[in-house]
Protein backbone atom coordinates (compact mmCIF):
# COMPACT_ATOMS: atom_id res chain seq x y z
CA UNK A 1 0.00 0.00 0.00
CA UNK A 2 1.61 3.31 -1.10
CA UNK A 3 1.60 5.86 1.39
CA UNK A 4 3.01 9.25 1.74
CA UNK A 5 5.70 10.00 3.70
CA UNK A 6 6.97 13.63 5.43
CA UNK A 7 9.90 14.19 6.56
CA UNK A 8 11.80 17.69 7.89
CA UNK A 9 10.07 18.80 10.76
CA UNK A 10 11.66 20.14 14.47
CA UNK A 11 12.04 22.42 16.71
CA UNK A 12 13.06 26.19 15.71
CA UNK A 13 13.38 29.37 16.88
CA UNK A 14 11.49 32.25 15.57
CA UNK A 15 13.56 33.52 12.25
CA UNK A 16 14.65 30.14 11.96
CA UNK A 17 14.24 28.28 8.54
CA UNK A 18 12.80 24.49 7.99
CA UNK A 19 12.11 22.50 4.64
CA UNK A 20 9.67 19.60 4.78
CA UNK A 21 9.77 17.26 1.88
CA UNK A 22 6.75 14.39 0.81
CA UNK A 23 7.09 11.69 -0.85
CA UNK A 24 5.43 8.33 -2.08
CA UNK A 25 6.54 5.45 -0.05
CA UNK A 26 6.69 3.53 -3.45
CA UNK A 27 7.53 4.23 -7.06
CA UNK A 28 4.09 5.99 -8.54
CA UNK A 29 2.72 6.80 -12.08
CA UNK A 30 2.29 10.20 -10.56
CA UNK A 31 1.40 12.84 -7.92
CA UNK A 32 -1.24 15.76 -8.94
CA UNK A 33 -2.21 18.36 -6.92
CA UNK A 34 -0.07 18.26 -3.88
CA UNK A 35 -0.97 20.44 -0.96
CA UNK A 36 0.18 20.96 2.31
CA UNK A 37 -2.18 21.62 5.16
CA UNK A 38 -0.90 22.24 9.28
CA UNK A 39 -3.04 21.72 12.55
CA UNK A 40 -2.43 23.61 15.86
CA UNK A 41 -3.46 22.14 18.67
CA UNK A 42 -7.61 23.06 19.73
CA UNK A 43 -7.35 24.47 16.20
CA UNK A 44 -9.11 22.91 12.74
CA UNK A 45 -6.80 21.64 9.79
CA UNK A 46 -6.05 24.55 7.59
CA UNK A 47 -4.68 24.84 4.01
CA UNK A 48 -1.08 26.29 3.98
CA UNK A 49 -0.08 25.54 0.44
CA UNK A 50 -1.25 24.36 -3.04
CA UNK A 51 -0.08 23.52 -6.15
CA UNK A 52 -3.09 23.57 -8.96
CA UNK A 53 -3.50 23.21 -12.68
CA UNK A 54 0.21 22.07 -12.69
CA UNK A 55 1.98 24.64 -11.88
CA UNK A 56 -0.20 27.52 -9.99
CA UNK A 57 1.20 28.34 -6.83
CA UNK A 58 -1.41 29.25 -3.94
CA UNK A 59 -0.80 30.47 -0.56
CA UNK A 60 -2.50 31.51 3.12
CA UNK A 61 -2.53 34.72 3.36
CA UNK A 62 -1.07 34.11 7.03
CA UNK A 63 2.44 32.64 5.13
CA UNK A 64 2.58 34.12 1.84
CA UNK A 65 6.08 35.75 1.28
CA UNK A 66 7.51 33.42 4.11
CA UNK A 67 6.51 29.56 2.69
CA UNK A 68 7.10 28.34 -0.95
CA UNK A 69 5.93 24.91 -2.04
CA UNK A 70 7.59 23.11 -5.28
CA UNK A 71 7.67 19.83 -7.03
CA UNK A 72 10.17 17.42 -8.14
CA UNK A 73 7.81 15.39 -10.81
CA UNK A 74 10.78 13.08 -11.91
CA UNK A 75 11.44 12.25 -8.07
CA UNK A 76 7.21 12.55 -6.69
CA UNK A 77 8.76 15.01 -4.14
CA UNK A 78 6.97 17.87 -2.92
CA UNK A 79 8.96 20.34 -0.73
CA UNK A 80 7.24 23.02 1.87
CA UNK A 81 10.44 25.78 2.40
CA UNK A 82 9.36 27.61 5.21
CA UNK A 83 11.97 30.70 5.81
CA UNK A 84 11.31 33.78 9.12
CA UNK A 85 8.86 30.93 11.48
CA UNK A 86 7.09 32.55 13.75
CA UNK A 87 5.70 30.69 17.20
CA UNK A 88 2.32 30.94 15.29
CA UNK A 89 3.80 27.81 12.52
CA UNK A 90 3.81 25.74 15.34
CA UNK A 91 1.61 22.92 14.66
CA UNK A 92 1.24 19.35 12.91
CA UNK A 93 1.96 19.46 8.67
CA UNK A 94 0.38 17.37 6.76
CA UNK A 95 1.11 16.75 2.59
CA UNK A 96 -1.94 15.83 0.56
CA UNK A 97 -1.99 15.07 -2.79
CA UNK A 98 -3.67 12.77 -5.51
CA UNK A 99 -1.68 9.58 -6.71
CA UNK A 100 -1.88 7.41 -9.40
CA UNK A 101 -0.02 3.97 -9.09
CA UNK A 102 -0.62 3.33 -12.58
CA UNK A 103 -1.10 4.79 -16.22
CA UNK A 104 -4.25 2.92 -15.89
CA UNK A 105 -5.28 3.31 -12.58
CA UNK A 106 -7.93 6.61 -11.34
CA UNK A 107 -5.94 9.09 -8.85
CA UNK A 108 -6.97 8.58 -5.38
CA UNK A 109 -6.41 11.33 -2.27
CA UNK A 110 -3.55 10.66 -0.07
CA UNK A 111 -2.28 12.55 3.28
CA UNK A 112 0.48 12.12 4.88
CA UNK A 113 1.41 10.89 8.48
CA UNK A 114 2.32 14.19 9.60
CA UNK A 115 5.32 16.23 11.19
CA UNK A 116 6.38 17.97 13.96
CA UNK A 117 6.75 22.12 13.43
CA UNK A 118 7.70 23.35 16.89
CA UNK A 119 8.53 27.50 16.61
CA UNK A 120 9.77 29.29 19.63
CA UNK A 121 9.73 32.84 20.77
Amino acid sequence: QVQLVESGGGSVQAGGTLRLSCAASKRVFSINKPAWYRQAPGKQRELVASITRGTTTNYADSVKGRFSISRDSARNTVWLQMDNLKPEDTAVYYCNAELRQSSVSLPALYWGQGTQVTVSS
